[in-house]
């Protein structure tokens, strides 16, 4: 089985197990969701979903984010960890997408990395998710998952999605990724994997070479 038709294999396998798949963040916005995901780094997605009821609450739109004090921007998502950094990041990124792109999130990921704060990751989730377009979301349940199944090698994201754009439909390749995070969590879980139970276990390559899992 070449590697195309592995890839395939487990888009159809796991499209079976996981027909509703979508981001857990909540948003109803682009713009939330491009704030949530950046709280998200380090951080699961229920205490953001948590933390981002009352942000968004409290600042609705990108200018209101713009205009921020960061003192209380701070203290809004402190649970988030890392929350200076983000703070300053949210209210940059803010002010960037109101004085370069006329208040309106970026739809392409070649502007999006260009805000602060925002990498490969979140740009292809934004370009995906709210503008419908062909992305791959390389993070760290891509990554690892696709290791194991032989398809990719090595843990830098965009050599990750480089590798799997060629083998992934362009139309699928979004909700595999989303999917990929469910089976993560679920099933392909970093250190303690539950491969008796893996309904990928016919295309796995590190199962067929005795390989329980690849370390982040």
């Amino acid at each position: 089985m070449t590697k195309k038709e592995r890839a395939l294999r487990a888009i159809a396998l796991l499209e079976e197990k996981y027909p509703g798949a979508q981001c857990s963040l909540q948003y109803r916005k682009p713009h939330e969701l491009l704030i949530a995901t950046r709280l998200a780094a380090q951080c699961t997605d229920e205490r953001v979903n948590i933390v981002t009821k009352d942000l968004f609450a409290k600042y609705p739109t990108i200018g209101d984010f713009a205009c921020a004090e960061l003192s209380d921007v701070e203290q809004c998502i402190k649970s988030c960890g890392l929350y200076k950094t983000k703070a300053r990041d949210i209210i940059a990124l803010a002010q960037m997408i109101m004085s370069d792109f006329g208040g309106e999130v970026p739809d392409n990921i070649d502007d999006l990395v260009k805000l602060p704060g925002i990498g490969r990751k979140t740009a292809n989730l934004v370009v995906g998710d709210i503008f419908g377009k062909p992305a791959i979301v390389c993070d760290t349940h891509c990554i690892r998952i696709t290791n194991l199944l032989g398809l990719t090698t090595g843990k830098d994201p965009l050599k990750v999605e480089n590798q799997l754009r060629p083998l992934l439909p362009p139309d699928k390749s979004n909700d595999f990724c989303h999917r990929l995070v469910l089976f993560g969590r679920e099933t392909c879980i970093a250190r303690r994997p539950k491969c008796e139970n893996c309904i990928l276990g016919e295309i796995c390559e590190a199962k067929k070479k005795g390989i329980t899992y690849i370390a982040k």
